[in-house]
């Protein structure tokens, strides 16, 4: 099979993106990707993402691909998980407090920093609405998140949040009280749940 033809089919199979690293990571020139560009096949959407001409962009997955670092957080993970009918208007991400967060500002994001200690708290991986894989805070956390102090969340979103949460059958509530716990906003959390269950 030719590089172009084992580029294609990696593109099908990972929803019309990929990554330079990706390609490189396959034994293929990364050269490959500057022809299939020249030719009309690919476009470039970010640094070392291409998708084919005519898809639709996933800026999602292009942030997580530009800044590994990131974890979708606080707005962001509640669209993400469906707790809130409102589309960021800024994509929110975390990263860990001594990484420099200047050039990711520069990208329409908001940028969160937190201790090692909580930064891989609650992370999984979860599908962006056009179906690429990125890492974002679990519900549970996401929840906690939204009440602390700095990320000055509307109080109707966090109650819509914590509704619709409630009403999932996925819910862990006991998760939630241990991370609530751990992120110092264990009254606020019990304050929710007995209003609500």
């Amino acid at each position: 099979m030719a590089s172009t033809e084992f580029i294609m089919e990696m593109i099908k199979n990972n929803n019309g993106v990929i990554t330079a690293a990706e390609v490189t990571k396959a034994g293929i020139s990364r050269g490959n990707l500057k022809y299939m560009m020249d030719t009309g096949l690919l476009e470039r959407t970010g640094r070392g993402v291409y998708q084919l001409v005519g898809s639709l962009e996933d800026e999602m997955y292009n942030l997580q691909v530009r800044y590994k670092r990131g974890i979708f957080s606080g707005a962001t993970a509640l669209y993400l998980f469906d707790l809130t009918d409102s589309t960021p208007a800024k994509f929110q991400m975390t990263f860990p407090h001594n990484y420099n967060t200047s050039t990711v500002k520069s990208e329409n994001v908001k940028c969160n920093r937190v201790i090692m200690e909580l930064y891989e708290l609650g992370v999984v991986k979860v599908k962006t609405p056009t179906g690429n894989t990125v890492r974002a805070y679990n519900m549970e956390r996401t929840l906690c998140d939204i009440l602390r102090k700095h990320n000055k969340t509307d109080i109707q979103i966090i109650t819509d949040a914590f509704k619709r949460y409630i009403r999932r059958k996925d819910k862990n509530i006991a998760l939630l009280c241990e991370y609530g716990k751990k992120l110092k906003v264990e009254a606020k959390i019990q304050t929710y749940l007995e209003v609500l269950l």
